[in-house]
């Protein structure tokens, strides 16, 4: 039963934008099957608001405060008063709330539902002050500022204060451009590219991977940029470059081919394997360390030399 209510949920949220009713079936399939847990009752009474059913949002929405003890939705719960055409008690629900217990998200969607209700009542300057709290700062964006902007854009424009109205309009717009842009930034998909090796299986480290490519640099001093872009690993390769001696010799100390690769770098007038190419060069060395099976690298290289031959 715990799995299904879990889907139950996981649809609501997946379809609570596109398709709200069937949400809603989602939501009372998962009340009816676990009742007592509150994420359900709060689950339920978000799909019914977001269908218009107010007075089955309200009910649920009391019920999970009472399970929950928890009075996050008194904004929604003002609304709903409001959507059953009750301004006045939607305006005791709303100073009934403790806002100390509200975080910030929450005291600004209480402040724009009361002056809501407020509205409804014809109360327009008293819906002026409802809004202006401190979270009114145009020189801030957050989620909720444009919801808050254009609030009091909306209040200012029912008092005939037009051209503040319009300029509380423009920063209603900015700040949801600026979250939006935020949002979108963080949505960029970077794209990483991955050398696959056998890594795990063999347990060497990163400095092992790069002693192998300073090895294969010494056999061959020209074929550094391919051994980088073969093995993905140039963050030693600069130094070798440079003639750098104690470097290299530091590093092969470490290596578990020094004494092969000392061999090679003695001889600087030319590679000790002057008829083999850097990607096979390095091929055997990873064959070697047993990275790769030595059987299916002597099958490539006869392949690859019968058809140079050809």
């Amino acid at each position: 039963m715990q799995e299904r209510v879990a889907r139950h949920l996981a649809m609501v949220a997946f379809l609570i934008e596109e398709d709200p009713e069937l949400a809603h079936q989602h939501a009372l399939s998962a009340s009816r099957r676990a009742g007592r847990i509150p994420v359900t009752r709060e689950t339920l009474a978000i799909t019914a608001y977001r269908t218009g059913d107010f007075a089955l949002a309200l009910r649920e929405l009391r019920t999970y405060r009472r399970l929950s003890g928890l009075d996050n939705h008194v904004a929604l719960m003002v609304d709903c008063e409001r959507g059953l055409g009750r301004p006045e008690r939607a305006i005791e629900t709303g100073l009934a709330a403790d806002a100390s217990t509200l975080d910030t998200e929450q005291r600004v969607h209480l402040a724009i539902a009361m002056s809501g209700a407020r509205l409804d009542l014809g109360q327009t300057q008293q819906a002026l002050f409802e809004l202006e709290i401190p979270e009114l700062n145009p020189a801030k964006a957050f989620s909720w500022s444009s919801h808050l902007f254009g609030a009091y854009a909306a209040v200012l424009e029912d008092l005939g204060r037009e051209s503040e109205a319009a300029e509380w309009e423009a920063r209603s717009e900015q700040a949801a451009n600026a979250v939006q842009n935020l949002v979108g930034a963080h949505d960029e998909l970077e794209v990483f590219e991955i050398y696959e090796t056998e890594y795990d299986a063999v347990e060497e480290t990163d400095e092992d991977f790069s002693d192998d490519t300073d090895a294969a640099q010494d056999a061959d001093p020209t074929g550094d940029a391919d051994v980088s872009k073969d093995t993905g690993l140039s963050q030693d390769t600069d130094a070798a470059d440079e003639g750098d001696d104690s470097v290299g010799e530091a590093i092969l100390e470490d290596s578990a081919f020094a004494d092969s690769a000392d061999e090679s770098a003695g001889n600087d007038a030319e590679p000790a394997v002057a008829d083999i190419s850097i990607e096979d060069e390095v091929d055997e060395l990873l064959a070697e360390a047993g990275i790769i099976d030595s059987d299916e690298l002597s099958a490539e290289n006869q392949d690859g030399n019968e058809q140079e031959a050809k």
